[in-house]
């Protein structure tokens, strides 16, 4: 099982692999939503905004009003981040859950 600090180090990972190819994510999409990544595992959460193809403000704790929430186990966070899971395959395998609006979940796989 991951720590709490490797959750956190695997998702500002995240944070900046986007950031670094923000501006192709742009061009590809709109988007600017409140974001939940909840770890069950662990019992812990963090949020932030995922705006412009980065997440910004990335904190500690749940936001039950996060328009894309993601839930899963701490390793299959650090190893989806790590490319060692597949998005998809975890998804609909139901190691990972994310729950957001059709159109968003579209909108998500251009980013991934």
């Amino acid at each position: 099982m991951a720590t709490v600090e490797e959750c956190r180090a695997a998702l500002e990972k995240l944070a900046v692999r986007l950031g670094s190819n923000a501006a192709a994510a742009r061009e590809k999409l709109d988007f600017d939503r409140t974001l939940a990544c909840r770890i069950t595992d662990l019992n812990v959460a963090f949020h932030g905004r995922l705006q412009g193809g980065q997440i910004t403000d990335l904190t500690d704790g749940d936001d039950p009003r996060a328009k894309i929430k993601l839930t899963s186990s701490s390793d299959d966070l650090v190893s989806l981040v790590n490319g060692q899971l597949n998005v998809m395959q975890a998804w609909t395998s139901g190691r990972i859950k994310i729950d957001a609006g059709m159109m968003d979940l579209l909108k998500l796989r251009k980013l991934l």
